[in-house]
């Protein structure tokens, strides 16, 4: 198992990113954990024994002034990163008809275009080594669709689009470029903002009928980011308690 290696998360202080962080800091990682918010972050570090080898930086990642800012403190914190996590995400429920522009943008500029924005601006840290691992979250509502999520769905479908391009433009550098795609996965925030019929209806069409976690999705995670999965590049892991079977 490697350890030691610089991995940075987005959305690093929310319900799954957080978990995230914990995972790999136990694995003697150093961890640079970017959010939007600055409490967040502290209550986040505030977790941990002052030997974590933890770093906190509030970003917006769908700016990209903000994305060159975080390359450059996790350059200065630890020189190069090893993996990438993309995490950070916004999930509104809007109807169509209700949906404007502006909207769209912010949905699309969270969840896709920020991604992009963080491969542009870490991508020069982790060249030149013949190794290295993006993880990118998506959604399981790309299967599918959902109605009121027309914006956040065009987003993660995105996302699978421009992994398996990416996993082809960074191969010749070792690295590899996966998507783990959740179902509705219970996190405090999701419990605040999503109708409950929309989380009991998700648990009923699963094989395993019960509330989805973040801790359901750290194993996989770990395992993409890990030499386990050396030869997956491209690749989606669809992690919903079998809803979808793929």
């Amino acid at each position: 198992m490697k350890t030691n290696r610089t991995v940075l998360i987005t959305g690093g202080a929310g319900g799954m990113g957080a978990l995230f962080v914990k995972r790999f800091l136990m694995n003697g990682d150093t961890v640079v954990a970017t959010d939007t918010s600055v409490e967040a972050l502290i209550k986040l570090a505030g977790e941990f024994d002052e030997g974590a080898k933890l770093q906190t930086i509030a970003a917006d990642i769908s700016d990209e002034a903000s994305c060159a800012k975080l390359a450059a403190f996790a350059r200065d914190k630890a020189g190069r990163v090893d993996v990438l996590i993309n995490c950070a995400g916004f999930f509104p429920t809007q109807s169509f008809d209700d949906m404007s522009l502006a909207d769209w943008n912010k949905v699309i500029g969270i969840n896709l275009t920020g991604v992009f924005l963080m491969v542009k601006a870490v991508l020069p840290l982790m060249t030149g080594r013949g190794w290295g691992r993006i993880v990118n979250i998506g959604s399981g509502s790309m299967f599918e669709g959902v109605a009121e999520q027309t914006h956040y769905v065009a987003a993660k479908a995105g996302v699978l689009g421009f992994s398996r391009s990416l996993a082809r433009v960074v191969g010749k550098e070792g690295i590899t470029v996966n998507v783990v795609a959740p179902g509705l996965t219970l996190t405090p925030a999701v419990a605040k903002s999503m109708p409950a019929e929309m989380i009991e209806a998700q648990v009923k069409a699963r094989a395993i009928q019960r509330d989805e976690t973040g801790g359901d999705l750290v194993g996989t995670v770990f395992f993409l980011a890990s030499p386990d999965a050396d030869f997956m590049s491209g690749q989606t892991l669809n992690v919903d308690g079998g809803k979808h079977m793929l």
